[in-house]
């Protein structure tokens, strides 16, 4: 795939993979529409693109926010005819037990990282068709193809999303609707700063994982190359990769790890 002048809009694209997947496809004199709730940042980004050559487009988005959703699509459609590609990154995860997480905190993960992604998706979806296809790239993780302690809203939206996607990749395929669907490990972003505790609040901690593991940029370009070569489902990650194989070729040894390992 040639990536010049195409029109590729990201979620969540203010910090962490958002904001490296935009720095990278910048270089490829792409079209970008970057959103997010954080309209500082996402300016910032926008001149940092900019500089790479890129034409940039801001659009405020909340994806817990249905009329929000639609008011940033009718912007971005004024400007644009079609999105070629629809980058899913924007989210949330979560650190709480179960057992103390109230239902209202595993509904806004799930209107977030679930029905945000969905909401978003069926608004660009006709406006590819029409234009004889699209790519749609979802920003999963490896929680959505195993579970994992404090995690239980958080993994269960990502696995939520693995059957979505894989469903409408089966739909879509003679519209030519390629679907990527992208599982990061442990990636050194903010994602469990922002995450969510039982109260709904912020939890503020960056977790050791997190702080050691493979940088945002590094995880973009493996992103990209994916979606170059239109692969359907890829992990991206180092050690914590393997939990994906023993969940599936070792049950008993991820048994026994998930429930002993340190979830931070």
């Amino acid at each position: 795939m040639n990536f010049q002048n195409k029109t590729i809009w990201i979620t969540g694209a203010s910090s962490g993979i958002g904001e490296a997947l935009a720095l990278e496809w910048a270089s490829y004199k792409t079209k970008l529409i970057l959103s997010g709730r954080n309209i500082e940042k996402l300016n910032l980004v926008k001149k940092n693109c900019e500089q790479k050559g890129a034409h940039c487009l801001v659009v405020s988005l909340d994806l817990t926010d249905q009329k929000s959703i639609t008011k940033a699509s009718k912007e971005v459609f004024t400007h644009h005819k079609s999105v070629d590609i629809l980058v899913n990154n924007g989210g949330i995860s979560q650190r709480s037990m179960a057992i103390e997480t109230p239902i209202e905190v595993d509904r806004k993960v799930f209107d977030t990282n679930f029905f945000g992604a969905i909401a978003l998706t069926k608004e660009v979806l006709p406006k590819m068709v029409k234009k004889g296809g699209g790519h749609i790239v979802v920003i999963s993780s490896v929680v959505g193809k195993f579970g994992f302690p404090l995690r239980t809203a958080y993994s269960a939206s990502k696995h939520a999303l693995q059957g979505y996607f894989d469903s409408l990749r089966a739909e879509m395929t003679p519209d030519n609707i390629k679907v990527t669907m992208v599982s990061p490990g442990r990636i050194y972003t903010n994602i469990s700063v922002n995450a969510i505790d039982k109260d709904g609040a912020k939890h503020g901690v960056m977790d050791t994982g997190q702080a050691n593991g493979m940088p945002a940029d590094v995880c973009a370009k493996k992103i990209i190359r994916a979606v170059r070569k239109k692969k359907k489902d890829i992990l991206v990650g180092r050690l914590e990769l393997l939990m994906v194989f023993f969940r599936k070729y070792l049950p008993v040894l991820y048994y026994r790890m998930a429930s002993n390992v340190k979830p931070t």
